[in-house]
């Protein structure tokens, strides 16, 4: 069979069959239900629905179960067989769909974002098609959607397994009273520290982490240097695996500009967008009221899945972890249940520090301290200090403090503070 120069329609009917066929055996061999809602009333004409969120998040599945009672046309662009398919073709791809399927009018087109112009292509057949997209480059997508498709699309984003999603796939289930044994206990945290150092992608789950590197790899050069043009790809590979290795850290720009010898300002806070772009980072900027000095203050970094640290930095220090882990979960719990949910991280004048700070609109919610703390003994002053510094400068008086295995509640100065372990934090969504 040939690929390059495509002009067959026949052609890309087999390579759409032999994927739709792999997509079915996915499925047959076991699905674990996500938490994010789609609704099906949403997929609707002049609207394209578009699910982003990280390579090998479980996207394709995701859609492809969430369409399967209903007859559609599927597509995966993100296959080395079709890689010479342009702008021009996409109306043969959509022809050997028809030849497949029939006169279907609901479409879900995987990685559409890998053809160039593809948007042009979409505000055309929104009109009289349901158009479902999927893409693993939020910059691109947005992009491109803000010029043609104005009003017109709907976006979802889909992380990595939850703690919650891991326990499905585990087979373990939660207590509906929230009760738990010692031994049940025991289990959890046991869980908690495989999700933990093998982090939420699918294709860990079975036990085998070296994958991550590979998913790693991929991302890097592929979704990044590859779709970019990046030059210095040697340096930028390193440029890349400082900041996992700083994860849950404050970053200086012009300070990476100095470590790496980068002759432009600008290039870092390129290097930086394109990475987060792809999903491999988070960006959280630090709290102001003032949306200047929020603009200009330093950014915390952090990972979309713990795996990518512990791979590859080899021995991360487990206190970054977990606030890399509630990090992502919060941005999860914004994603599929609380789209108005702001997240910040708080620090003033005297370097006092809050891990995260919960907002609706202007409103302070909550606030939030991660720290490595097994019993009451351990609890250090500085951030329950800290805390309170902030709850009196925010008027916030909702305190948690996440610990790995301490549960109580302490009044420290007329304010009451909750303590939670993370295991237990995790099983819940809000």
């Amino acid at each position: 069979m040939r690929y390059k120069n495509m002009t067959s329609v026949s052609e890309i009917a087999q390579i759409a069959r032999s994927q739709e066929s792999d997509m079915k055996g996915r499925l047959a061999r076991g699905f674990i239900p996500r938490e994010l809602r789609l609704d099906k009333k949403d997929i609707k004409f002049d609207v394209a629905s578009i699910i982003t969120g990280p390579r090998r998040s479980g996207k394709s599945t995701f859609a492809f179960a969430f369409l399967q009672d209903q007859d559609f046309g599927y597509i995966n662009f993100d296959d080395e067989r079709l890689s010479e398919i342009t702008l021009k073709d996409l109306d043969k791809v959509l022809e050997a769909i028809y030849y497949l399927k029939g006169n279907v009018t609901l479409l879900l087109f995987d990685e559409i974002q890998n053809i160039k112009g593809w948007e042009l292509f979409i505000s055309r057949l929104v009109i009289s098609k349901k158009v479902v997209l999927t893409g693993s480059n939020s910059s691109l997508l947005s992009k491109e959607l803000a010029t043609h498709l104005t009003g017109r699309h709907k976006e979802y984003e889909l992380l990595p397994f939850s703690f919650r999603e891991f326990l499905e796939y585990k087979n373990v289930h939660q207590n509906s009273k929230g009760v738990y044994t010692t031994e049940e206990k025991a289990q959890m945290i046991k869980l908690l520290g495989a999700y933990l150092e093998n982090g939420g992608f699918p294709i860990v789950l079975d036990g085998d982490p070296d994958r991550i590197l590979v998913l790693y790899r991929d991302i890097v050069e592929r979704d990044i240097i590859q779709r970019y043009k990046i030059r210095q790809s040697a340096k930028f590979k390193q440029f890349v695996k400082y900041l996992i290795s700083n994860s849950s850290s404050e970053i200086s720009y012009n300070k990476l500009k100095n470590i790496f010898s980068i002759g432009s300002f600008h290039t870092v806070q390129n290097w930086i967008n394109f990475i987060e772009n792809s999903y491999l980072t988070i960006i959280l900027d630090r709290f102001s009221f003032k949306l200047k000095e929020a603009i200009l203050a330093p950014k915390k970094i952090y990972t979309v899945d713990t795996g990518f640290i512990t791979q590859v930095t080899g021995s991360p220090q487990i206190s970054r972890l977990i606030e890399n882990i509630v990090l992502v979960e919060l941005i999860r719990r914004k994603s599929y249940f609380n789209n108005s949910m702001e997240i910040n991280y708080w620090k003033n004048e005297q370097q006092a520090e809050v891990d995260f700070v919960i907002r609706n609109g202007k409103s302070v919610t909550s606030l939030i301290q991660v720290s490595y703390i097994n019993d009451k003994k351990e609890i250090k002053e500085r951030e329950t200090k800290n805390l309170l510094l902030a709850s009196k400068e925010l008027h916030c008086n909702d305190l948690l403090i996440i610990t790995w295995d301490y549960e109580a509640e302490e009044k420290i100065k007329g304010k009451k503070i909750k303590f939670t372990p993370l295991w237990k934090w995790l099983l819940n969504t809000k």
